[in-house]
């Protein structure tokens, strides 16, 4: 089969595409065609070996995909070939062929396209999960999303929608901004010409926000300190600026602040049915229209490399999808 191997560490230059053999199909797995596979931040700290799971190479990248069923192994139950789904391998996507325990498998409606099944599991997952249970954003409360018009950030943007929250986005520029207005946003902040603690301050009558979603860092996350309201909480899902911030603890201490950290993927081992829950409920909200996956680019399988520099470059807006 045609895949994607990462050969050594390293930036996106490391990827070659490559006829590997294809994956053995064990006891509690499930064999896939892939008809799409999602491309994420976390790919490229992958590749580079400072994700938080290291591989050691060579491997094949991809944390999500979507196609069909070809194969069950023993002791699968609910599925069978041809059933349409989206799946979490962890890696091995970025191929025509992929395996992922069934546990990490999920059926998709008929009417939802591969390539926004491929860009829904780890976006809207991350999402969902950590604004309603880490976080516990409550219908009313007001949601301050950081880079509103990426991967992650624009789910956070319908999530907390559809969770019944007022969302405050920021990105960099008046195109992203209108992507994360178009998908469900309240108010617009261009973090690149506006002060982000003085405009979330007026947008919110001096009070500050209940809720910061944060996969960015660095400086945004310094501002978010000072524009949340007091007891309110601030979700860490990332790091994209590159700076790992260190919250000061007179701080939280006197606005009586929570910093929680997230990552979404621990939980597929920690709490693997409050994932699946999750992931359910986001479907079903697809199906309802309250969802509406946000794919910028579809590239071909060979150019991985290109659509993680988009990503890098955030040259892109919601998913950069990969199709075999």
């Amino acid at each position: 089969m045609r895949a994607v191997v990462c050969s050594a560490f390293g930036d996106p230059s490391v990827l070659t595409s490559a006829e590997i053999a294809p994956p053995v199909v064990a006891p509690g797995r499930v064999l896939i065609r892939v008809r799409a596979a999602g491309v994420n931040f976390a790919d490229q700290l992958l590749i580079a070996g400072k994700y938080q799971e290291k591989h050691e190479p060579p491997f094949v990248p991809g944390f999500e995909v979507a196609g069909e069923v070809l194969e069950c192994g023993d002791g699968v139950e609910g599925f069978a070939p041809g059933d349409r789904v989206m799946a979490m391998p962890g890696v091995g996507g970025w191929a025509e062929l992929a395996v992922a325990d069934a546990a990490d498998v999920l059926k998709i409606p008929d009417a939802m396209p591969f390539a926004e099944a491929a860009a829904f599991p780890v976006a809207y997952g991350t999402s969902h999960l950590g604004l309603l249970d880490r976080a516990r954003l409550a219908p009313g409360e007001v949601l301050l999303v950081h880079g509103a018009a990426g991967g992650v950030g624009l789910t956070a943007v319908e999530v907390g929608k559809a969770a019944g929250a007022l969302v405050i986005a920021t990105a960099g520029g008046p195109d992203k901004l209108a992507v994360a207005t178009r998908h469900g946003a309240d108010h617009a902040i261009d973090y690149k010409s506006e002060d982000v603690r003085t405009r979330v301050k007026e947008l919110t009558g001096g009070r500050g926000v209940d809720v910061v979603y944060d996969p960015v860092g660095g400086a945004i996350f310094d501002a978010s300190l000072r524009c949340t309201a007091p007891d309110g909480r601030i979700l860490v899902v990332g790091f994209a600026s590159g700076t790992v911030p260190a919250p000061p603890a007179n701080v939280l201490l006197v606005k009586n602040l929570t910093v929680i950290g997230y990552w979404w993927g621990a939980y597929r081992k920690l709490r693997p049915q409050a994932v699946r829950d999750s992931l359910f409920e986001c479907l079903r909200w697809w199906e309802e229209g309250r969802l509406r996956p946000h794919v910028s680019q579809t590239l071909p399988l060979d150019r991985a490399a290109q659509a993680l520099g988009l990503l890098k470059d955030r040259a892109a807006t919601g998913k950069v999808v990969l199709i075999p």
